[in-house]
């Protein structure tokens, strides 16, 4: 039994394996050997492989000659410059350079793809429950009519009624927002922390910010609308 390592998502996903668990292979000589998995490496540049010991490799497929990939250890500021002269050096040997980097989110592509499809239904429905709050603050001023039509006898005008609504109902729309912003952003920070992750930055917060401008528009509307009309009636009743 040779031991070997692997990619946490290769091994749990594509092999429906686990730590301690075996896998049957074939060596150059059609002899059957077992490779028993005792490690795994999450959000590795190494998906799709399984390493094991190169002594336990050279001793089954002698056939392999040579090395087909390289792990170079470079600081980050160096990168440029080794990359530009090992590809001018090896040049004849086909060398294609990498950055871990870039074969991580290249890895993680399709995965980012569908979270950006659900950040975006999740924006539309955001935005949707904000035509929500419109109705919720419709039907709390309607319930309100009385006393607002007794503020209007005793010399309070429309408008300042209406700005006395608006920032009442904007500032606990704004403050659930701010709220629920800081507890994603709490969520998800782990996840945006591992290596070649990428976070649409630019359309998370343009989606916050339609979500505000639409809960402003719809609170806005509400209150002008709860406002309009005779108010007499309303005045009687309270």
């Amino acid at each position: 039994v040779v031991p070997a390592v692997g990619d946490y998502a290769t091994v749990i996903w594509a092999l429906g394996k686990s730590v301690g668990d075996e896998l049957q292979y074939t060596d150059d000589k059609g002899n059957s050997f077992k490779l028993q998995i005792v490690g795994l490496i999450k959000d590795s540049i190494l998906q799709g492989s399984l390493i094991i010991a190169e002594d336990e490799f050279v001793k089954r497929f002698p056939s392999v000659e040579g090395y087909r990939m390289l792990l170079i250890d470079c600081p980050r500021q160096k990168i440029a410059t080794v990359t530009d002269k090992l590809s001018f050096g090896l040049k004849d040997f086909g060398l294609d350079l990498i950055p871990a980097i870039q074969r991580l989110a290249e890895f993680n592509a399709v995965e980012n793809t569908y979270l950006s499809i659900f950040a975006l239904l999740g924006g539309f429905g955001l935005i949707l429950g904000s035509v929500g709050l419109g109705l919720v603050v419709l039907r709390n001023v309607l319930d309100r009519r009385g006393e607002l039509a007794m503020l209007r006898a005793v010399g309070f005008d429309k408008i300042t009624l209406r700005k006395m609504i608006f920032h009442e109902h904007s500032g606990l729309m704004l403050g659930g927002l701010v709220c629920g912003a800081v507890a994603a952003l709490v969520a998800v920070g782990p996840a945006l922390k591992t290596p070649g992750a990428q976070a649409a930055s630019f359309s998370l917060v343009l989606t916050i910010v339609a979500i505000g401008i639409s809960g402003m528009i719809w609170i806005w509307l509400a209150a002008k609308l709860a406002l309009s009309g005779e108010m007499l009636d309303a005045l009687r009743n309270e």
